[in-house]
């Protein structure tokens, strides 16, 4: 089944690396027009420019979408350039990883607002558009720690649980406006945020243990469900959350 997106304008935070990028070109590739937001203007690029050797259409937009001010700006520019995007990825987020008698109050509140606040500040942002449209397709980066944890997580799991919770009440509201609301879940991904425990044998061989496939995932893996939950044909996927984990929480 090819996924056709032609027509489409998708705003992906964090789309200057990992997840990110790997959405952005899948969704390029089917056909969208790519909104990149993140902080880092070079890396934007990077990605922006490797997207239209590709043939697809991209732009940078250099936004900290933890604040109100930078994110209602983000909107005037996106829609400048592109018009009213139809699909919202929120793949924004950090992680801070030790444990919770070791946080300080700016560091758990920085986790949260990387994945939660950002979340509800583009969501309460974009989504006037989408309903003026009739149509859109929102996506938010949860995580297999929206539903089990390890130790050293606090912050993370906490976040992403809450993003989880958002998600499915976002997805009651918005559906009789034709917007589909829904979560992606990864477990281990080879990401840039996951290099430490990558290229550490001791704790990558504890990861590998609990996948049942017995591999990590790759992000190509994503983009291709993420083009699929921004398609048309999945419109009838709203408020749930998609474990792609290799099998870790089905044991």
């Amino acid at each position: 089944m090819e996924i056709s997106l032609k027509g489409r304008t998708a705003v992906i935070t964090g789309g200057s690396r990992g997840l990110g990028e790997a959405m952005a070109k899948a969704l390029a590739g089917a056909g969208a027009q790519i909104a990149l937001v993140a902080r880092d203007l070079g890396r934007l690029e990077h990605v922006r420019d490797d997207i239209a050797a590709r043939g697809g259409i991209a732009d940078a937009f250099v936004a900290d979408v933890t604040r109100e001010d930078e994110v209602a700006k983000l909107v005037g520019a996106v829609q400048a350039r592109f018009g009213i995007p139809q699909i919202l990825i929120n793949n924004a987020g950090i992680n801070v990883r030790k444990n919770l008698v070791d946080f300080t109050l700016e560091e758990f509140r920085s986790v949260l607002d990387a994945s939660l606040i950002s979340t509800f500040l583009m969501c309460h942002a974009f989504v006037p558009g989408m309903k003026s449209t009739g149509y859109g397709r929102i996506l938010n980066m949860t995580s297999i720690m929206s539903h089990v944890s390890i130790a050293g997580r606090s912050a993370y799991s906490s976040a992403k649980a809450a993003l989880l919770g958002l998600t499915k009440a976002l997805a009651l509201e918005l559906a009789a406006d034709n917007i589909t609301v829904n979560g992606i879940s990864p477990g281990p991904i080879g990401t840039d945020m996951n290099l430490a425990l990558m290229t550490n044998p001791e704790v990558y061989a504890q990861f590998l243990a609990n996948i049942p496939v017995g591999r990590w995932g790759k992000v190509e893996e994503i983009g291709a469900l993420a083009c699929y939950l921004c398609s048309d044909t999945a419109g009838f996927i709203t408020g749930t959350d998609i474990l792609i984990d290799g099998g870790w929480t089905a044991k």
